[in-house]
């Protein structure tokens, strides 16, 4: 059946609209004849000021007078009613007493009350001929029907589905080539309409013969379009009328809270030639997802995230009661009647159908404003080597380079909020992009090295000088009157920095001309089956610089040392908090090649198993004079009990090797001896028996050689970490953070 498009677009909350949305699903001419009055003139509540938040919601405001006799309203998409409902708050002005509201239904209870199945199942003409079972209706039927009657008015008793009879009724009669005939298939037959009218006549009526089926009962159109709006594919979209019932006609001024979309930030920096410094352009993307045209809103960007919630408010909610029985059932239709004990029980689909009662609340969070940033290296990195672990020390204090960087960004508030210059004009569904910042800020052109060798990237050190918090978003770089580069800005509270990376700086080369360190043991400690030893690493680097561009460059090397080091021969060192590295800066002039040279000295700390330990690491330290002379003396006797096991080790490999030979001159006598076919000769009968019977001898002796050899090599080494435990524990590591 068609649905005619002008019934379809005008749909309101009135009785007369919703009869005439659910006439023409069935046909019929709507609201003809209703003496429905006109309703009451309604105005919107002006829309003043938006808060939108990272959060995903949106603060509305709004103000005016409440005079005449015309109602004032708020205009809430269904989906956000909850959140209205939940927050709405009157801020100053006229007393309101309250808002009025149509209920919301939720899909199974609108079902239910339209006389609907339960289920997503889709809304057929035949579910909605079956919901008026028992109604009064009015048949209007067309001219081929039965009988000569244009309407019937009277209550719908059945709809009926064809027959089996019927449907064998109808099939046709089909001749085959041979003259003979078979059944084909059925024919599709009409749903029939079982009628009482209001003469107590009983009729038949084919649905093909039913133009329209008007309801005359209005409650239950009211439910029906109820059940529409609740059920319709864009229910939670469909707008919501707030109705204010207020007290005076003096201006009140409402606000509350409901979802919106996120407002995103992008920003344009424009580098000074000249100075260290550039300006921002940040600019906001906002978007208008109501049916509202917002004209002259005051807008308000808030950098915050207070929490919200969502929290079922609006729609009617039912406790469920138990079902208190008699002792003894009582019919209330003779027994014997038309039914059985099933049909008097009833489905009770109240039963597990529908959840009990109880409360619940969930959390949702979403922000615009992600890192943009990549990965981030480790803020004290380690190596490991097998059963070795190297990082920093603990015990022995070099230096911190974390102290390089300079103070973090303070916030002054939980919430920092950006206020648009002008009111904004924005239809609804529709898009706008605003600046709401335009700051001097610092920035500093740098070429970035994550390593010698690699290509120069083309960087800033960027300075948050603002005021404010900077929100999280890309940002694009304009320099020497083009365009430079695109990054992502992570956030940044005021006068907290951080390195963009935006292109690839071609111009200048760093390579390296010689890099080597050496180790310089300082303290041995035991603890946990771990030998721990903290040592000094010296560095010496040499590097080679070309800047090959007609400006002075700035270049910036990662360093990949523990913060507790010392580093000396660069122009200045910088620190990376989100990388946690250090940074050597080198300055080039215009078209020039230099050489620079660092010298980094590392407090580091070296763990090693005590199952792994050799003697001559042990050797090795207690060689070293500036190792304290305990530390030596302990591992020089440790040293001389692994010497031993060590000895025993390389005893055990060579009992092994015999142990081979053994077995291998063992199995080609056995193959003699079979071949020979004397296997039961006595050692006196053949010389073969008597070999074999010494092999298995010396057998014997080499594998009691290589248990003894293996546990005598056990006992050295548990003499040798008895001898590391006399050793202190290695101290607690401060607490210094970066």
């Amino acid at each position: 059946m068609s649905l005619p498009k002008a019934s379809l677009l005008r749909v309101s909350a009135s009785s007369c609209t919703r009869l005439a949305l659910f006439s023409a699903l069935l046909g019929t001419a709507g609201c003809a004849g209703s003496s429905a009055q006109p309703a009451t003139p309604e105005s919107v509540l002006p829309l003043r000021t938006l808060r939108l938040y990272e959060t995903g919601v949106g603060y509305f405001e709004r103000s005016g007078a409440l005079a005449g006799d015309s109602s004032m309203v708020l205009p809430v998409p269904t989906g956000h009613l909850d959140d209205a409902l939940k927050t709405l708050v009157v801020i100053g002005g006229g007393t309101v007493h309250g808002v009025e509201f149509t209920s919301s239904l939720s899909k199974g209870l609108a079902r239910k009350l339209a006389g609907l199945p339960a289920g997503d199942d889709p809304i057929t003409y035949r579910a909605l001929l079956a919901s008026l079972k028992g109604a009064r209706v009015e048949l209007r039927l067309s001219e081929a029907a039965p009988g000569g009657r244009a309407t019937i008015e009277g209550r719908l008793v059945e709809v009926l589905e064809p027959t089996a009879e019927e449907l064998e009724a109808s099939k046709p009669h089909v001749i085959k080539g041979d003259g003979s005939t078979e059944d084909g298939k059925p024919e599709k037959l009409d749903l029939t309409l079982l009628v009482v009218g209001t003469d107590g006549e009983l009729r038949r009526i084919g649905a093909g013969h039913v133009v329209g089926v008007r309801p005359l009962d209005s409650h239950f159109v009211e439910r029906m379009g109820s059940a529409l709006d609740a059920l319709g594919g864009r229910g939670a979209q469909t707008l919501r009328t707030l109705r204010l019932l207020a007290a005076s006609s003096k201006p009140v001024t409402l606000g509350y809270l409901a979802e919106a979309p996120l407002w995103r930030t992008s920003y344009r920096l424009v580098l000074d030639s000249k100075e260290p410094r550039g300006v921002l352009q940040g600019w906001a993307l906002l978007h208008n997802d109501t049916e509202e045209h917002w004209k002259g809103v005051r807008v308000e960007l808030v950098n915050g995230r207070p929490d919200s919630f969502l929290y079922p408010l609006a729609a009617p909610r039912y406790g469920r009661r138990p079902l208190a029985e008699p002792e003894e059932k009582l019919s209330t239709v003779p027994q014997l009647l038309d039914t059985t004990v099933d049909q008097l029980w009833g489905d009770h689909d109240e039963d597990g159908s529908t959840s009990g009662g109880g409360t619940g609340t969930g959390y949702g969070y979403g922000s615009g404003h992600g890192r943009l940033g990549g990965s981030h290296a480790s803020r004290a990195p380690q190596v490991r080597m097998g059963a070795t672990t190297v990082g920093s020390s603990d015990a022995l204090r070099i230096g911190n380079l974390a102290e390089i960087a300079s103070a973090e960004g303070v916030e002054a508030g939980a919430l920092f909020s950006y206020k648009l210059a002008q009111p904004i004009e924005l239809r609804a569904h529709g898009s706008t992009l605003v600046p709401f910042l335009s700051s001097e800020v610092g920035a500093t052109r740098i070429t970035w090295f994550t390593r010698p060798g690699e290509t120069g990237r083309s960087a800033l050190r960027f300075l948050n000088s603002t005021r404010q918090t900077l929100p999280a978003g890309p940002i694009a770089i304009f320099e020497a009157g083009g365009f430079g580069g695109e990054a992502g800005l992570d956030r940044l509270k005021p006068n907290e920095r951080a390195f963009v990376q935006f292109g690839s700086d071609m111009d200048v080369e760093l390579e390296t001309l010689e890099a080597k360190s050496e180790d310089e043991p300082r303290r041995l400690s035991f603890e946990k089956q771990l030998l721990v030893e903290d040592f000094v690493r010296n560095h010496q680097r040499r590097y080679t610089l070309k800047n090959r561009s007609g400006l002075a460059r700035t270049v910036y090397l990662e360093l990949d040392v523990v913060l507790n080091s010392k580093v000396d021969g660069a122009d200045e060192l910088d620190f990376d908090r989100e990388r946690g590295r250090a940074l050597a800066t080198f300055r080039a002039a215009p078209s020039s090649s230099v050489e620079r040279k660092l010298t980094i000295v590392e407090g580091l700390r070296r763990s090693t198993r005590v199952s792994s330990i050799t003697a001559k690491q042990l050797e090795d330290l207690a060689s070293w004079d500036k190792v304290p002379a305990t530390d030596r003396a302990l591992a020089s006797a440790a040293a001389k009990h692994l010497r031993t096991a060590e000895a025993r080790v390389k005893e055990r490999g060579e009992a092994s090797e015999q142990l081979k030979e053994v077995e291998q001159d063992l199995e080609r006598l056995r193959k003699h001896l079979e071949a020979l076919g004397e296997k039961t000769a006595g050692a006196g009968a053949n010389p073969i028996v008597t070999r074999i019977l010494t092999a298995e001898d010396r057998l014997a002796a080499l594998r009691k050689k290589i248990k003894d050899l293996e546990l005598a090599e056990q006992d050295a080494r548990k003499l040798a970490e008895g001898v590391l435990e006399k050793l202190e524990k290695p101290p607690e590591p401060p607490k210094v953070t970066p």
